[in-house]
């Protein structure tokens, strides 16, 4: 179920259709079969109650105000939720979803669509799939599960929990759990239901939601169900047309849920009307949770005010007050930032910045590879990446200087991109980057591939990321034997650009639990060396377990949505007001 905050992502939460049943178990008693009562399934994440089963409204009041701390419960079938709210007004609200219905025995195409042979759908096996499950609900903001539960339940015929794994790398990419409600309480309609839908938001491949809900549907086709229910949030038109697309109608029911933290914005509705960036929102959320208030001062560039008791910060995005201008210049210039990083006896790559053209020619020469971008400047923009030759040198110091006078020589280290996050010095959260990719088909080019793989990136991060099509592209391109009119094998995975930066379409992937001892010193040291209480420094690594490592950045408005599910909002927030409590994570 999910209990996402981002309202772009499908909510397949609850409920299936009250009236229809209440005729069923009106027939089923007129044929002397009495439905079992009180029926609920412990899902991981909380309970499904099943409302048809309950005597008396006032039984689902009392039932779902037993919710453990840290679930959400739903009621689901409830025929009267007038009746219901006013036995608890105060804890219960009405849930603002849809009910789609996928009829099964009439779908013929309910099977799974074909999207290649690298992805399998299948039933969740290990514990190790049970904890990557939890990651993709996390992810995804939705309610974490118990993992230990999930994987007792891997036999289970009442409740189903399916798995698509990509062949190639072997990492699961999706998740869907289905309840079937003939095992579980022999539901004389046939029905079943579907929850907690979650892919990857790094996901390449696309289809991923669509095979797991029809996999589902195929599993549930042959157990001799006659439905499938899944629920979405009203407002989600994009996951409603391609539920109509597969087949669904919509049904009418209603569902409830209790008034707690993970349901705030579905019973609170929207407090601020700005359309605050991914990172200014998650701090707001984060805030506003903990009863902070919260001004809007500029929604376009992330400024906002919190407010408590008296006490007032202003912060774009994760920069605040707590962060001075002398170490946020510390910060914003990469050659100072290299050689205060030096002086804390910290490695970074060979720099220089760029000055003569001879000098120029001689860094390049001494060190055969290296990186070419502004001294000053955010998102990837302006650097190149694997400069060779004077004529490729001539290229990046032109691009380099677009953006900015002074431009910085690197020697390319090798490796891979690490971000770590300190917050109060320290770390809280490490992520591999990778440079943008995309998987050949053997059909279109990868000009098409890359539009492609760009629109799945935009959707991923709220417009954020997106791949440009641009001479750093080509050029990349071009250095691997390639043109944008390329078509390559299918399965073939093409990197199309040099930089694993997020804004130009690179991919995160969250490594906090694997991080090397050394690594996490040398991170804290190096916030504490150039002053700066939250952070995110770039580091090349060889593998985030090994102690290998060079500090090429140092960003003093590190984006905290990049890394979920680490708690980075909580923290901060910790950090600007430490008697604050988070009702998320039980600070």
């Amino acid at each position: 179920m999910n209990a996402a905050k981002d309202t772009d992502n499908p909510r397949f939460v609850d409920q299936p259709p009250s009236y229809e049943h209440l005729v069923l178990k009106a027939q089923a008693r007129a044929g002397g079969v009495e439905l079992p009562s009180q029926v609920s399934i412990y899902c991981g994440w909380g309970r499904v109650i099943m409302g048809h089963t309950y005597a008396a409204p006032k039984d689902i009041a009392t039932e779902l105000l037993q919710e453990a701390p840290g679930k959400r419960d739903i009621a689901i079938y409830v025929a009267d939720p007038h009746v219901v709210l006013a036995a608890a007004p105060q804890q219960l609200f009405l849930d603002p979803s849809d009910t789609y219905r996928l009829d099964l025995p009439a779908a013929d195409d309910a099977g799974p669509q074909p999207i290649g042979d690298d992805v399998e759908v299948r039933r969740l096996a290990t514990r190790s799939d049970a904890k990557r499950v939890n990651e993709l609900y996390l992810l995804r903001n939705m309610v974490p599960t118990d993992q230990d539960y999930l994987w007792s339940q891997r036999d289970s015929q009442e409740l189903v929990v399916l798995v698509a794994q990509d062949r190639g790398t072997g990492e699961i990419i999706g998740t869907v759990t289905g309840i079937n409600h003939q095992q579980l309480f022999d539901d004389p309609s046939a029905g079943s239901s579907l929850w907690c839908l979650a892919v990857d938001p790094q996901a390449q491949r696309p289809g991923i939601g669509e095979h797991l809900v029809r996999s589902l549907a195929a599993l549930f086709q042959q157990a001799g169900c006659s439905h499938i229910d899944l629920s979405v949030l009203h407002d989600n038109d994009q996951a409603k047309a391609l539920y109509r697309k597969m087949g669904f109608r919509q049904v009418h029911t209603f569902a409830l849920k209790n008034k707690n933290a993970f349901n705030e914005t579905l019973f609170l509705g929207p407090e601020l009307e700005e359309n605050l960036n991914p990172y200014a929102k998650i701090i707001v959320d984060e805030a506003r949770s903990r009863g902070i208030t919260v001004e809007v001062l500029d929604a376009d560039e992330g400024y906002f005010r919190l407010n408590r008791g008296g006490k007032q910060v202003t912060c774009r995005e994760s920069l605040s007050d707590f962060t001075s201008a002398v170490a946020m210049s510390r910060c914003q210039d990469k050659y100072v930032t290299h050689r205060w990083l030096r002086k804390a006896g910290l490695n970074t790559p060979a720099f220089r910045l760029a000055g003569a053209q001879d000098a120029n020619i001689a860094f390049l020469e001494q060190h055969g590879e290296i990186v070419v971008k502004p001294a000053v400047g955010e998102q990837g923009k302006g650097i190149t990446v694997g400069v060779r030759d004077e004529a490729q040198l001539d290229a990046a110091l032109a691009l380099a200087r677009r953006y900015g006078e002074r431009v910085l020589l690197e020697s390319l280290q090798p490796g891979r991109d690490l971000r770590i996050v300190v917050i109060g010095f320290e770390v809280v959260a490490a992520a591999m980057r990778r440079p943008p990719q995309v998987i050949g088909d053997g059909k279109h080019n990868l000009a098409k591939l890359i539009e492609k793989q760009s629109r799945r990136r935009m959707a991923a991060t709220n417009g954020e990321s997106r791949i440009p099509v641009d001479e750093a592209t080509e050029r990349y391109l071009a250095e691997q034997g390639f043109t944008l009119d390329s078509v390559v094998p299918p399965g073939q995975v093409v990197e199309v650009r040099g930089t694993a930066n997020l804004h130009t379409g690179g991919t995160i992937h969250d490594v906090t639990e694997q991080l090397h001892p050394k690594l996490i010193a040398a991170a804290e040291e190096a916030a504490r060396h150039l002053e700066i209480p939250v952070v995110g420094l770039d580091f090349m690594v060889e593998s985030p377990d090994q102690p290998e490592y060079a500090i090429i950045e140092a960003n003093e408005r590190v984006g905290l949505a990049n890394h979920e599910p680490q708690p980075t909002a909580e923290r901060f927030v910790d950090l600007l007001f430490p008697l604050s409590v988070s009702v998320r994570h039980g600070n």
